[in-house]
């Protein structure tokens, strides 16, 4: 899903090849949750704990792995997984509701990209407006 230049291999030279398989973990715990997290017994504590480290991964990736220059287009991937899963939770596939797992991954990895997304934001304001500012 991230777009990376074709000269940006400064990231892994730089040390931030951990937050690459930070966020792909992320996306796949996030996804995995979302489908099948009623079927684990979680509790209150369990589960807020597993939020905010989903939520801290989504920050370090969008801090040091993906591109804040890119943030126009990740918006607009985000806001397209926004709509395939409101449209997928119309959706009944068959007499088994297989539609209720398919939108709870697209729900668990939108949610897992909504920090991703404004760190980007918040680092791309920070390059382009606010850094220039600093004496």
């Amino acid at each position: 899903m991230p777009s990376k230049k074709a000269g940006s291999a400064s990231n892994s030279a730089s040390g931030a090849e951990w937050a690459k398989w930070v966020y792909l973990i992320g996306i796949i715990v996030a996804g995995l949750l979302g489908a099948f997290g009623g079927f684990l017994p979680l509790g209150g504590a369990a589960a807020m704990v597993i939020s905010w480290l989903l939520i801290l991964a989504g920050i370090l990736s969008g801090l040091f792995f993906l591109d804040s220059e890119d943030v126009v287009n990740f918006g607009i991937r985000v806001l397209l997984l926004f709509a395939v899963k409101e449209a997928l939770s119309l959706a009944v596939i068959g007499s088994f509701n297989l539609g209720q797992y398919v939108t709870g991954f697209f729900t668990g990895v939108y949610d897992f990209l909504l920090p991703v997304g404004l760190t980007l934001l918040v680092v791309y304001f920070w390059k382009r407006y606010l850094s220039s500012m600093m004496p």
